[in-house]
């Protein structure tokens, strides 16, 4: 799955927006989740961090704000995941369970 999501090469698609992205990838990341989650839904965490070090990296190629700034582009996109939890698939179970 990690190398899947190396391949997309968020990093590069600072022409495209946040919605834009998660247009793009919450199928896969879906079917992902209903496909490994099934069981032990919890295990994917690690996994799933994944796409978020992408977005912050996307996030720091996009904003020149954030450009040399890892912490503060990391803390955008946290923020962003607090105040639109359904944007990702992913948010939803990362923040559903760490709830628990």
């Amino acid at each position: 799955m990690r190398h899947t999501m190396r391949r997309w090469a968020v990093h590069r698609r600072s022409n495209k927006s946040l919605d834009d992205l998660a247009r793009m990838f919450n199928p896969v990341l879906r079917g992902w989740l209903n496909y490994y989650g099934s069981y032990y839904r919890s295990a994917l965490h690690p996994t799933f961090r994944c796409p978020d070090d992408h977005l912050t990296r996307w996030a720091k190629q996009k904003y020149k704000r954030l450009r040399r700034h890892h912490r503060r582009a990391r803390h955008w996109l946290q923020r962003i995941m607090r105040t639109q939890p359904g944007l990702f698939a992913h948010w939803q179970v990362l923040q559903s369970t760490a709830g628990q």
